[in-house]
C-alpha cells in the first residue's frame, strides 16, 4: 500500500488555477504546480498524467461550480437571478471565469475522457427543463436564450479582457430576460 496524498485533487487544481490567474494558462505546467506546492512531480504525473488532462479536470470543476448557482435559481423558479447568476458570478470569481474561455464544450467530447464531460451540463439542463415543464407558458428556447445565451454573450468580452463585467451588464441582461420571458414588472 502506497503513502497517503500530501496534497488533494482540489489543491493541485487550485494551485493550477492560481498560476493561470497569474501569469496565464501557457504558464501551467506539471512542474510549475510542483513547485507551487513543494511537491515532486512525480507525484503530480501520478494524479494527472498530462497537462491537459489538468486543464480539462480544472475547467469541468469550474463548469460545475458555476452551474450550481444557476441551477439552484431556476429550481427557485426564479429566471432572472438565474441570467444574473453570470455577471454575479464572475465577479466574484475572476479566476475561475477566465478558466471558463479556455475551452469551448463541443470541442472536447472526443479529446477527452469521457468521465470528465458525460455529465457535464446535466445539473443545469436537467433545471432549464425542470422550469420549462412547471411554466409551460415559456417557450424553453427563449428561456435558454434569456438566462444562458445572453447573460454569457454580456460577460465574454470583458473576461476575455481581463475585466470583470461592469454593474450595468446586470441591468442589461434584467431587462433583455424580461423582454425575452415576458415577465417586466414580475417577481417569481
Amino acid at each position: 500500500m502506497g503513502r497517503p496524498a500530501k496534497f488533494s485533487r482540489d489543491q493541485i487544481l487550485d494551485a493550477a488555477l492560481a498560476i493561470t490567474a497569474e501569469t496565464g494558462p501557457g504558464a501551467v505546467t506539471i512542474s510549475a504546480i510542483a513547485r507551487r506546492l513543494g511537491a515532486p512531480s512525480g507525484s503530480l504525473y501520478h494524479r494527472f498524467p498530462s497537462r491537459d488532462l489538468l486543464l480539462a479536470t480544472l475547467w469541468t470543476r469550474t463548469v460545475r461550480r458555476f452551474q450550481e448557482g444557476f441551477a439552484a435559481a431556476l429550481d427557485d423558479d426564479d429566471p432572472e437571478t438565474a441570467a444574473l447568476h453570470t455577471p454575479r458570478w464572475c465577479r466574484r470569481h475572476m479566476d475561475e471565469a477566465a478558466v471558463l474561455l479556455l475551452y469551448r464544450r463541443q470541442d472536447l467530447a472526443a479529446s477527452w475522457p469521457a468521465e470528465l464531460t458525460e455529465d457535464l451540463n446535466t445539473r443545469a439542463t436537467d433545471a432549464l427543463t425542470a422550469f420549462a415543464a412547471r411554466h409551460p407558458d415559456i417557450d424553453r428556447e427563449r428561456l435558454v436564450f434569456a438566462t444562458v445565451d445572453v447573460p454569457y454573450g454580456a460577460v465574454r468580452r470583458h473576461l476575455a479582457d481581463g475585466r470583470p463585467p461592469p454593474p450595468q451588464v446586470d441591468d442589461l441582461i434584467t431587462t433583455t430576460c424580461q423582454a425575452v420571458l415576458g415577465t417586466q414588472g414580475q417577481r417569481r
